[in-house]
């Protein structure tokens, strides 16, 4: 198609369609109408295009006959605006009016633009066609020419305007990433702004997207400064990094977005097609393939899952390019199967392998390949045999295979297992199965030895698997993994009609049609095939003439030296060409024949064959030759052996190993090896083995070979790998010092020198290798001399091991000898790294070999993470170090690092070494770390074991990091993975780091500082391993026991049963006797010795003397003088004490307690009390009766003192007695004794005291405070501002009740401050304090004011003081006289009211106020209509009051003659008459009552003084009364009398009783009032004011 684009043009980094704008439509049309001039030189180059006017304005070169193109784009007046991208599309538009040749040269020229680099400053790409010499030079004049103007140019114009509004491009709005599910559709944008305009690419994990590449799958949109890419049906593929560039004259910017695509788990469309691996659109890429995380060798078991994969690293990464990826076992290419399955996710390549069997053992290869080549890796793989169902059964066949296979029969073949079970197999089972089926037919009743077996019977055209099983005599073993599926059909019939679906177990085969037939021909070329003492296999041709119809055939069999044919198929004739004769007799002779057949008739029988003897042709291979092992690595060891001598159809052989002299075999493979060598994996690293190999194939396995020599399993060694990292460390005229890094692998043996080699580089062109030293170096650093001065030279690297010379380095890079004349110092170089951990690490280098102009004074290390970027390399140390290590630590777990080193000088600081390999921060699992001992003997060392030692491993001790080669002061020794490193003398110059590395490991070391206190703690545990003390828990003690015995005892830490101990006194052993008795408890360490009493004797120092082997101790204790005589005393006590116990006695002697309630309680515990047992109370000698009964069931006597007193002081005593003997106890309750007492009841009363309050009075503050308990010899304290306060008139304190206060009257300013009551209690006593000031102050002070101020006006309000009753009762025609009392300053107004109403004084009523105080109301004679209720009401200016009574008048019923008023039973008020009362009346409780005011102030008999119209009661009525004699009452009479209730309802009048039967003879006179006469009235309270009053109340009215 002519429209397509070369591939170099769609995938250049600056190509994109929408590009082509204003800037480049002239380029384009220039381009066209110039494309014949470029067709005519087509080794010239194009670069743009620009018109002529503007050629000639800039001043350039006269044109030539074809137009020179330029990268300039200009706007309409010919200005350069910036560069022109020129790409240009093989449309068919474009190539008009050009030939097919010239539209190629075109394309070409166009492609050449598209791959130089437009923007690099000078520099020229490497050229893709075959140019001229002169067109080359043409092209650089003009590109020099070209970049000149531009150049020119632009300074013009930044010179002519410097505010221009070109600027480089800008993200006003950046993509942002997103994530979608799988098929939807995903669209990026950004904003950008920028002049001239940016030009816009969209690139993919830095490929630029072509639009064009896959139609609808990308859309690019570019609209006013808005830029989209829309990606259409998202799939894993589009997962990646996407950039968009945007680019001008100005600059380039760039912003990325991330897509990542989701599939919903388990959603897999079967629809879509599968991944198709397109050809590299690249042209000329070469790609470079590293296989990386690869898989090692790998040990499964029958019936298991096995994984192989590694991870494809290809370079460079192009997203729709796919290697070839495939997997071979043995050599051979495996095929997707069931058993094996392939995955390549684009990274890794997996290899699954489904239900292992032996069969899939062997070398696998994963080979991947590109169109570069390719790569491969390789490992094997063991599969072991499962275990067996019977104990002893032989492992399962392999490889079955079935061959031959025609109409009548198929020859399976198969191998035998490597696994025996220990005895030998009698043979094998063959089971065929029909495919379709699951039903398994053994084919042979006994089993067969030899590993191949025709299987007969069965049905033309069916397909059929096999299996094979192997028996000894313990069992049978697990079947083989079954065969691939055959088909019982001649391979002629096979190859002609083919088989429809072989796997249904139906073969089809098309007979032909038959014809009248001809009786066929002799068969040909009759032979043995295969003779087993089993069977004989025969193959023929068929014959010649057989005419139109196929044929069958007629086997006969004859012994040898007869005539005598035996047809052996007689009832079915064979069909195919071949056929197993069975049933033979092994050993005999026997000679076959074949007869052909069809529906004419039998024919002529074939030659016979040769007499062929029945036995087993194939023979049983020979035992291989001599087994020789070699060392591999730790784990693997090379066998290889010789040949079988004797051996044909050779299928392999078996490799067994086992440890030197165990003779416990085991198989290194389960499948055959057809080798001579194999490598045995799987091996203990240390360990001694012995092989040996047999031989196998269809007749049998061999006999073992001789077991080999015993070889160790270690690495075997190898010329070491080649050093790296070539760097140069000091340069003079003549000579430069290099530096190199050892080995990645120094071939298991320590490297014994390097050679270093040097060559010339003049022109660019290497020379000729030389040596640089004959003799071996053993430092990585090493100085070339005889060098040429400002030469170059390149240099290479070799190590060498006592194994050989190892392959040379690559070469370094270019130097060039000339002298360094810097001023700092050159770099350090061989960095190390050692005692590597999680978060730490040592890292040593050497000093730089050139100084400076001064010495080096210090080191400065950086170190960064080793995938971060250069510039995040960041210091570790701030002030340098002036050692050659540092110990580095704060690493994060995990994490890789880089380290390096720079050296300063006091000119500075100069280059840097070479950064180290990148490290793993990780303490590895077997790390051990550098201990400290102290042995038995004192001995001080330093020991390191190290747990992945190899044979060829040493152990190499340094202080402060430089190997100890000295021995004086230390010795080492070693032994199996330990070593360790003795201090002869230690001393303070044994100070230092000391550190052991141990050699080819994985860098396994550690060190240890030794500070001058740890040498101190080290000395001090030495001495005391060299003088062992045996160490006490207890020194010698000394302590009393029951009846005063002294145990004298210490407790060791440690005693073997070994221990001794002597026991001294004054410097005299003393033993076991009647004084001493000595107990030694060996378990618990514990020595001890009694003495039943202390005598005089017994003064002095006693000593326990201890020895445990050669450990020593001994304690001793001092009893002399005060010590011992009062400890003797004590012993003495303790004995007194023991008998007093005996009896009664007190556990606790007599003692107080005060109680919250200010109670105190005497209390003593007693013991060993029983039911007779008494206790007495004394006090001062006189027995208390106690109140309590006593309990001695909880041993607590008590006696409690309430309210104590003075008169409560004395000596108390309790006395506990029975049969056995009595016990007392004293309690001094006198003099300081009461005190102490009164003193704790004081800080009792002191502590239940309440917070001191503010309270105001009428005559001033009063502060108060209560406590639960008031005693009379309680001492207090007023304090006023921290001064005792003198008590006045005006300040005075007090008790009431249970309140104690201080009155203040009439405060001032002065009385402010804080106040406190302090409670004396013989301590510290406690006070309560209050302060009266500020807002308090002011606060009570008011409320002062205000109750003073109440104060006066109660006290001279007007009030009714008293004399007027509730209610008055009175007979019509009565006078009727009330005075009350009256009270108040000034003299109040006195008003009366009846029913509210005014009265005013007259002749009925007559209204007096005397003297101010004595208010009288008088009705002259009383009425009816008088009847109501009638107030006084008395005002001045402090207040009103008023007295309420009701007059009630009754009809006039003569002169009662009533003096008293009495209450009955019932409470009813009875006016009697002066007759004496009968004894009916007074048999009932009669109480005087006395009315009662609803007001205080109310009162019918003025206290005083008492007017002439109020006359006294009756003498006759008091006498009465009072002559009353009290009798014995009940309680509920007692309570009547107590209190009387006054009724709610009117008085009601009753005669007497005895009045009442005289009535006839002593007739009731009413009562006529007069002067010497008193009204009669009876009051009732008010209703409403019912009030309970007592009898003596009533009997004082």
């Amino acid at each position: 198609m002519s429209g397509s684009l070369p591939f170099y043009q769609k995938h250049h980094r600056h190509y994109d369609r929408s590009y082509r704008g204003r800037e480049t439509a002239s380029t384009i049309s220039q381009y066209q109408q110039s494309a014949s001039s470029y067709s005519a030189h087509r080794s010239s180059s194009a670069r743009g295009a620009i018109t002529s006017a503007s050629v000639d304005e800039l001043g350039l070169s006269p044109q030539p006959k074809r137009t020179k193109p330029s990268y300039l784009a200009v706007d309409k007046e010919n200005q350069i605006i910036g560069y022109v991208v020129p790409i240009f599309r093989g449309s068919q538009e474009f190539a008009s009016g050009l030939s097919d040749t010239e539209e190629a040269r075109a394309k070409e020229t166009a492609g050449y633009l598209a791959r130089r680099d437009l923007f690099t400053s000078g520099m020229e790409m490497e050229r893709v066609e075959h140019k001229s010499h002169r067109a080359v030079m043409r092209e650089s004049a003009e590109r020099i020419s070209l970049t000149k103007r531009i150049h020119e140019n632009e300074e013009y114009h930044k010179l002519l305007n410097k505010d221009s509004l070109m600027h480089p491009p800008e993200f006003v709005i950046k993509p942002r990433s997103h994530t979608v599910w799988e098929k939807q559709c995903v669209r990026l944008h950004c904003t950008i702004t920028g002049w001239p305009e940016p030009r816009v690419v969209w690139y993919k994990n830095n490929v630029s997207i072509d639009p064009m590449a896959q139609p609808g799958k990308y859309k690019i949109i570019s609209s006013y400064n808005v830029h989209s890419l829309e990606i259409n049906r998202c799939d894993f593929d589009d997962t990646a990094q996407y950039r968009v560039s945007a680019m001008n004259s100005n600059g380039e910017l760039s912003a990325y977005a991330s897509v990542v695509v989701k599939r919903f788990k388990g959603e897999v469309d079967e629809f879509l097609p599968a991944p198709r691996l397109l050809p590299c659109l690249e042209y000329g890429v070469t790609f470079e393939t590293h296989i990386v995380e690869k898989f090692d060798v790998s040990f499964g078991r029958e019936g298991e899952t096995l994984s192989l994969g590694c991870s494809v690293i290809i370079y460079p990464s192009l997203q729709r390019y796919q290697p070839e990826i495939e997997w071979y076992r043995d050599d051979k290419l495996l095929e997707p199967s069931k058993w094996v399955q392939m995955h390549w996710s684009g990274d890794r390549a997996t290899l699954t392998l489904n239900h292992l069997n032996k069969e899939d053992e062997g070398l696998y290869t994963l080979r991947v390949i590109t169109k570069s080549g390719y790569e491969t890796h390789s490992a094997y793989v063991f599969v072991r045999d499962t275990d067996a169902e019977v104990a002893g059964a032989p492992g399962a066949p392999l490889d079955v295979f079935s061959q031959e296979a025609n109409k009548d029969y198929v020859i399976v073949t198969w191998k035998q297992p490597a696994v025996d079970g220990g005895s030998a197999i009698l043979g094998y089972f063959v089971d065929r199965c029909e495919v379709g089926t699951t039903h398994w037919i053994q084919c042979n009743d006994t089993p067969i030895k030899f590993a191949r077996f025709p299987v007969t019977g069965l049905i033309e055209g069916r397909s059929y698997i096999f299996r094979v099983r192997a028996v000894n005599k313990c069992g049978m073993s697990h079947p083989s993994r079954v065969s691939e599926p055959v088909a019982a059909m001649d391979p002629a019939d096979r190859a002609r009609k083919g088989a429809s679906a072989p796997w249904t177990g139906q073969i089809i085969v098309t007979e032909e049609e038959p014809v009248e037939g001809v009786v066929p021909g002799k068969p040909r070329d009759l032979m043995v095939t295969e003779a087993t003492k089993n069977y004989v296999v025969l193959s023929w041709q068929p014959p010649g003439e057989k005419g139109h119809e196929g044929v069958m055939y007629y086997v006969e069999k004859c012994v040898s030296g007869t005539d005598s044919w035996q047809r052996v198929n007689t009832d079915i004739p064979v069909k195919s060409p071949r056929f197993a004769l069975f049933d033979l007799s092994e050993g005999k002779s026997y000679c076959f024949r074949v007869r052909c057949c069809n529906s004419a008739g039998v024919g002529e029988p074939s030659e016979p064959t040769e007499a062929t003897v029945v036995g087993d042709k194939l023979d049983i291979p020979s035992a291989p030759g001599r087994v020789v092992p070699t060392r591999n690595t730790d784990t693997s060891v090379v066998v290889s052996w010789e040949a079988s001598r004797e051996a044909k159809e050779l299928v392999g052989y078996y490799i067994e190993c086992s440890l030197a002299g165990k003779n416990a075999w085991e198989p290194c493979n389960n499948k055959p090896v057809k080798g001579t060598r194999f490598i045995c994996h799987g091996l203990t690293t240390g360990e001694k083995y012995v092989f040996r190999v047999r031989a196998v194939n269809a007749a049998g396995i061999s006999d073992f070979s001789q077991e080999s020599e015993a070889i160790e399993v270690k690495a075997a060694i190898a010329s070491p790998a080649p050093p790296f990292g070539i760097s140069v460390l000091e340069c003079v005229r003549d000579s430069m010092v290099l530096a190199w890094k050892q080995p990645t692998f120094v071939g298991g043996a320590d490297i014994t020198g390097y050679f270093v080699d040097y060559r010339e580089v003049i022109g660019g062109v290497p020379g000729k290798w030389h040596e640089a030293n004959i003799k071996s170096v053993s430092e990585r650093a090493y100085r070339v001399s005889e060098l040429k001065e400002n030469m170059l030279y390149q240099f290479q690297v070799r190590a060498a091991n006592m194994a050989g010379v190892g392959i040379p380095s690559r070469p370094s890079e270019v130097f060039k000898c000339e002298e360094w004349t810097i001023a700092v110092p050159g770099p350090p170089h061989d960095l190390q790294l050692q005692e590597v951990r999680k978060d730490s690490l040592l890292l040593l280098w050497k000093p730089p070999v050139y100084q400076g102009r001064d010495q080096v004074n210090g080191y400065y290390v950086d170190i960064k993470e080793a995938e971060a970027p250069f510039e995040c390399w960041r210091g570790v140390n701030e002030k340098a170090t002036s050692k050659t290590y540092m110990k580095i630590k704060d690493l994060k777990e995990g994490v890789e690092y880089v380290f390096r080193v720079r050296a300063q000088n006091k000119a500075g600081v100069g280059k840097a070494s070479e950064p180290t390999e990148p490290v793993l921060a990780e303490t590895k699992p077997g790390t051990a770390e550098l201990v400290v001992n102290v042995d038995d003997d004192g001995v001080i060392s330093l020991n390191f074991e190290c747990a992945n030692l190899t044979a060829d491993s040493k152990f190499i001790w340094s202080k402060n990091y430089e190997e100890i080669k000295d021995d004086k002061r230390l010795t080492m020794e070693t032994k199996g993975n330990k070593s360790k490193a003795i201090f002869n003398t230690p001393s303070e110059d044994d100070l230092g780091i000391y550190s052991c590395l141990v050699t080819h490991t994985d860098g396994a070391s550690a060190s240890y500082t030794l500070t001058e206190e740890g040498l101190k703690e080290l000395l001090k545990t030495s001495h005391d391993h060299k003088f062992p003390i045996i160490p006490l828990k207890s020194e010698l003690a000394v302590e009393l026991l029951e009846k005063g015995r002294v145990r004298f005892w210490l407790q060791a830490e440690k005693m073997s049963a070994n221990g001794k101990a002597e026991y001294v006194f004054n410097d005299n052993i003393i033993s076991q006797g009647d004084k001493y008795k000595m107990n030694f408890d060996r378990n618990t360490g514990i020595i001890e010795m009694f003495m039943e009493s202390l005598g005089k004797e017994d003064e002095g120092t006693f000593t326990f003397q201890l020895q445990d082997g050669k450990a020593t101790n001994q304690s001793s204790l001092v009893l002399i003088g005060d010590v011992f005589k009062q400890l003797q005393k004590e012993s003495e006590f303790q004995r007194k004490e023991w008998h007093r116990k005996q009896g009664p006695h007190f556990v606790e002697y007599l003692g107080y307690e005060v109680t919250p309630q200010c109670t105190v309680r005497l209390k003593c515990k007693v013991g060993n009390m029983k039911k007779e047992s008494v206790a007495l109370w004394y006090k001062d000698g006189r027995e208390i009766k106690a109140n309590e009964k006593l309990d001695f069931s909880e041993g607590v006597l008590t006696l409690e003192i309430a309210q104590i007193s003075k008169k409560d002081a004395g000596v108390y005593e309790v006395v506990v007695k029975d049969d056995r003997g009595q016990d007392k106890s004293t309690l001094n309750l006198t003099d300081q004794g009461f005190r102490d007492l009164m003193n704790q009841v004081f800080s009792v009363i002191a502590n239940s005291s309440t917070p001191l309050k503010i309270q105001s009075t009428e005559e001033g503050v009063r502060l108060y405070t209560f406590v639960s308990y008031y005693n009379d010899e309680l001492l207090v304290t007023w304090h006023h501002k921290d001064a005792a306060i003198a008590f006045t008139d005006r300040i005075k304190s007090g008790v009431v009740g249970e309140q104690l206060w201080l009155q203040i009257s009439e405060p001032t300013e002065k009385d402010k401050g804080k106040y406190a009551i302090e409670f004396f209690d013989g301590k510290g006593g406690l006070k309560r304090t209050v302060e009266l000031s500020g807002q308090a102050y002011d606060d009570a002070y008011a409320e002062f004011q205000r109750l003073k101020a109440a104060a006066i006006a109660e006290r001279n309000r007007a009030r009714v003081a008293g004399g007027l009753p509730d209610v008055v009762t009175i007979q019509e025609g009565k006078a009727l006289n009330l005075t009350c009392n009256i009270s108040g300053d000034p003299v109040p107004e006195v008003t009366w009211l009846k029913n509210d109403r005014e009265l005013v004084s007259d002749d009925h009523f007559i209204l007096k106020f005397a003297s101010g105080k004595f208010a009288s109301f008088t009705i002259t004679t009383v009425n009816t209509n008088d009847s109501g209720k009638y107030s006084i009401l008395v005002k001045n200016k402090y207040g009103t009051e008023s007295g309420d009574f009701t007059l009630n008048v009754v009809e006039n019923l003569g002169d009662w003659g009533a003096l008293s008023y009495l209450a009955d039973a019932d409470g009813n008020v009875v006016i009697g008459p002066t007759t004496p009362i009968p004894p009916a009346l007074l048999s009932k409780t009669q109480t005087p009552v006395k009315p009662m005011c609803s007001r205080p102030s109310t009162s019918t008999t003025p206290a005083s003084p008492t007017p002439a119209s109020a006359a006294p009661l009756s003498p006759s009525s008091s006498s009465l009364i009072s002559e009353e004699k009290p009798t014995k009452k009940t309680a509920n009479e007692k309570k009547k009398e107590k209190k009387v209730t006054k009724r709610k309802d009117s008085v009601i009048l009753k005669l007497p009783v005895g009045e009442a039967e005289s009535a006839e003879a002593t007739p009731t006179t009413p009562v006529t009032p007069g002067p010497e006469s008193t009204p009669i009235a009876t009051f009732l309270p008010d209703p409403e004011q019912a009030q309970e009053v007592s009898g003596e109340e009533l009997a004082s009215m």
